[in-house]
């Protein structure tokens, strides 16, 4: 629905005034799931308490779906027609290290938003939704904004955004798609000494696997990261390796791209089984993860309301690394701009970073977080002309990664 500028700017005051008087929950949320990190789909203490901050201001929640024990969908919809608007919330941590990635303030920060937007919606119309999505990081079953688009939970949803905690506040940027396989050989066992060519070693495959890799490098575009190690090599030096494993990521700028390398590196590896005589195996062993579809509109009217805030927006087009955020920016138009909780050189996963997760200045950063994505979605959802903008973009990146 389209409203006056007086009615506007009643509701951004509204949604400022919730965020601001709801500000102790929300930092309290924050400081207690950093303090008590959880590794992804283990977030159980961080899932429980977000929804039930949720369920208590009238969502609707339903908890544990697509095939993740912590994960969470929670809707609160208006009587009135309107965009359906999805915040993304993540909140695991890493391992060993806890929340040095500030997933405790990405959390929060949608929720919050989420709230805040819900507050007007009698008014505007349309619906305010979360997606609590564990294991970001990834690991066994990881990414879960992948399954999350797989069992078509997605659907209906207008546009979906998300702000991640950084040195500085900046727009999206470009993001690597990720196929995540373990790569397992079976060969046969024999003492290395006495009967070595009885035996079909395993471990050699997993090294051919890795020369083959190297090899392949030569031939591959700039955008392409291939990194692995070896998670098994052998139990004893005077047994010829019966069993072997190998972990990659094989990262690309487009998944269209990622498809194909991934065909060659899936080739090098039967290759090496072949040439040792092993037998492998490939597993996916979570969610292959998707490049983030930028949206240059839907950045554009964060880049305003967040400026208005008082933020300044670092200029940067570099990626840094993948997010499973790219999996949704497939399907719907998606943000995912960073917000500034530290000074301008610390680096995520660090303790410096961890320590800006729980910091004063990481605490501004989640309340000027919340009041950005809620403002933002304020505008999307009363202004048809911005998303239906925000909709033709997506569509035509779209048809060009195809």
């Amino acid at each position: 629905m389209t409203v006056s500028v007086q009615s506007f700017t009643a509701l951004k005051e509204e949604i400022i005034k919730n965020v601001e008087s709801n500000k102790e929950l929300y930092l309290s949320t924050s400081h207690q799931i950093h303090e008590k990190p959880e590794i992804g789909n283990e977030e159980f203490f961080a899932s429980a308490l977000l929804t039930d901050i949720l369920e208590k201001e009238g969502f609707e929640v339903k908890k544990a779906v697509a095939g993740h024990e912590t994960s969470f969908i929670a809707r609160k919809k208006s009587s009135k027609p309107g965009p359906s608007i999805a915040f993304l919330a993540e909140y695991d941590a890493l391992p060993g290290l806890g929340h040095g990635c500030g997933h405790n303030i990405i959390g929060t920060t949608s929720v919050a938003a989420a709230i805040a937007l819900s507050k007007v919606l009698e008014e505007t119309g349309g619906e305010a939704v979360v997606f609590g999505t564990p294991a970001e990081e990834g690991g066994p079953n990881g990414s879960a904004k992948g399954s999350f688009v797989k069992h078509g939970l997605v659907e209906g949803i207008d546009a979906a955004l998300m702000v991640h905690p950084h040195g500085q506040t900046r727009l999206t940027t470009t993001s690597l798609a990720v196929d995540p396989l373990d790569f397992e050989y079976i060969g046969k066992p024999a003492h290395a000494a006495a009967s070595p060519h009885e035996g079909i070693n395993a471990l050699d495959a997993v090294l051919q696997l890795f020369s083959g890799i190297n090899a392949l490098r030569q031939q591959l575009p700039d955008d392409v990261r291939i990194h692995g190690i070896i998670t098994h090599g052998g139990d004893a030096p005077n047994i010829i390796p019966e069993y072997a494993k190998a972990r990659f990521y094989i990262r690309a700028a487009t998944r269209t791209r990622l498809n194909e390398v991934t065909r060659k590196v899936k080739a090098v590896a039967e290759a090496a089984a072949l040439a040792t005589g092993a037998k492998v195996n490939i597993i996916a062993f979570q969610n292959e993860v998707d490049n983030l579809l930028l949206n240059k509109h839907f950045d554009a009217v964060f880049k305003e309301v967040v400026e208005e805030l008082g933020e300044t927006i670092a200029v940067d087009d570099k990626g840094i690394g993948s997010t499973d955020a790219g999996n949704i920016s497939q399907v719907v138009p998606t943000i995912h701009p960073y917000i500034k909780i530290g000074a301008d050189e610390i680096v995520p996963h660090t303790v410096p970073f961890k320590e800006a997760a729980a910091s004063p200045t990481g605490d501004h950063g989640l309340l000027t977080g919340a009041k950005a994505l809620a403002l933002t979605a304020l505008h999307l959802i009363t202004e048809t002309d911005t998303l239906a903008e925000i909709k033709a973009e997506f569509k035509e990146r779209k048809a060009l990664e195809a």
